[in-house]
């Protein structure tokens, strides 16, 4: 059977962390749904580039075996405003699915939501004050405790998206994906 996943995309969520969750998933050969919300296909990012998502979230009936959050302002918030979202959430969350936040989403939609009580996680800087105290936060780049995994923004996505594969597919295939993903030559050189 296949391994899925959504990775939402809503408007203005960050590029860099949604397209390389979606590309490295790919990658590790997991069916991957980028799912529009709201009511169109093309979505603008935080930083006005237009993705042309695979589906509407919508129209998605499935409960994948991970649901990516992007982070990106204000794109956390409209993922935080998704009735639909909401619900796959909690479906992901009592069926022991995978769910992965990075940068803003950890504290605005799982925070307020309680997802993230009695659990260890971390998010973009000073997002952590949206945390509860039941929240321990960690000041690391990626944060993985069980079926949660969370991370600190842009920079970590390439961190974010392999320990998703990790979770999904073992160490020995996120590994593997890392290594392809590094092995280009340094610029200037053949």
């Amino acid at each position: 059977m296949a391994i899925t996943a959504i990775v939402a995309l809503a408007a203005g969520f960050e590029e860099i962390e949604a397209i390389t969750a979606i590309d490295m998933l790919r990658r590790a050969g997991i069916t991957v749904s980028a799912a529009a919300i709201g009511s169109e296909l093309k979505v603008r990012g935080a930083h006005d580039i237009v993705v042309e998502a695979d589906t509407m979230l919508e129209s998605l009936f499935l409960v994948p075996d991970a649901l990516v959050l992007p982070g990106g302002m204000p794109g956390a918030e409209n993922l935080a405003k998704s009735p639909r979202l909401d619900g796959l959430l909690r479906q992901c969350r009592d069926q022991r699915k995978v769910i992965a936040a990075i940068c803003a989403a950890p504290a605005v939609v799982l925070a307020p939501k309680g997802f993230l009580d009695g659990r260890r996680a971390t998010c973009y800087p000073g997002c952590e004050q949206q945390f509860s105290r039941a929240t321990t936060y960690v000041n690391e780049g990626v944060v993985v405790d069980g079926r949660l995994i969370t991370a600190g923004g842009p920079g970590t996505a390439l961190a974010f998206s392999l320990a998703i594969v990790r979770a999904l597919c073992g160490a020995v295939a996120a590994e593997a994906i890392g290594e392809r993903a590094l092995a280009a030559p340094p610029p200037g050189r053949n």
